[in-house]
């Protein structure tokens, strides 16, 4: 699992902005690269802020960030199942209604997809984009289901925690970041490999000047 600094790093290498004002809320999913299932619960999503001190604050919690076998194999759409691109999507997410149901973090402005038409069960992610307002929210899992690990009709597309606990807590966030900064969350999604070359960058880095500071020993030692 990703780390909160991963991620960080990550997002900044990437160009995007992370929002390091006090109690502000930052949401980033980590799609894996390597899924065991579309099925399963096997991506994360994180939600954190940083403190009056700078101190980074939150957690890296399982969620989905692709649409479930089900709905690969029976799209709401004709294009077919709304996969979301990986990127920054500022501003796009608003405290609201999921479904008319519950409060969670609803889609208000345009979202790039990949449109997955082959009804074969398995993401595509070299179809065709589109790009507008599908109702890709950010909600929790269905509190009813017999095995939580399945995302069964949990997500046509959205981005949805496995964990209750873990929803509620970034909810509480937002709630609080709203009352700072306003209603308006953006959301980014990465790769697992995103997170992956941060931490092997900062490993590579941290050797080198490891390194050098050896040969600069040996060179510079009193003979």
């Amino acid at each position: 699992m990703a780390t909160l600094k991963d991620i960080v790093k990550a997002m900044e290498k990437k160009g995007y902005q992370v929002d390091t004002r006090p109690y502000a809320l930052n949401i980033v999913g980590v799609r894996n690269s390597k899924p065991v299932s579309q099925d399963r619960y096997d991506d994360e999503i994180a939600y954190f802020y940083y403190d009056d001190n700078g101190r980074l604050i939150g957690k890296v919690a399982v969620g989905t960030t692709d649409p479930s076998t089900y709905y690969l194999k029976n799209p709401m759409n004709q294009g077919g199942a709304a996969i979301l691109k990986g990127g920054q999507y500022k501003d796009a997410y608003r405290i609201g209604t999921h479904a008319g149901k519950y409060t969670a973090l609803v889609q208000t402005a345009p979202v790039t997809v990949n449109r997955d038409g082959d009804r074969d069960g398995y993401t595509n992610f070299l179809n065709a984009t589109d790009t507008g307002k599908f109702g890709i929210n950010i909600h929790r899992s269905t509190r009813t289901k017999n095995d939580a690990t399945l995302i069964g009709r949990d997500s046509a597309g959205c981005q949805v925690f496995q964990n209750e606990a873990d929803f509620n807590e970034m909810m509480r966030l937002a709630h609080d970041s709203k009352a700072k900064y306003g209603n308006k969350f953006t959301y980014t999604l990465l790769d697992d490999r995103d997170a992956e070359r941060g931490r092997n960058t900062w490993i590579v880095l941290v050797g080198g000047l490891a390194g050098l500071s050896y040969l600069l020993y040996r060179v510079l030692r009193p003979k």
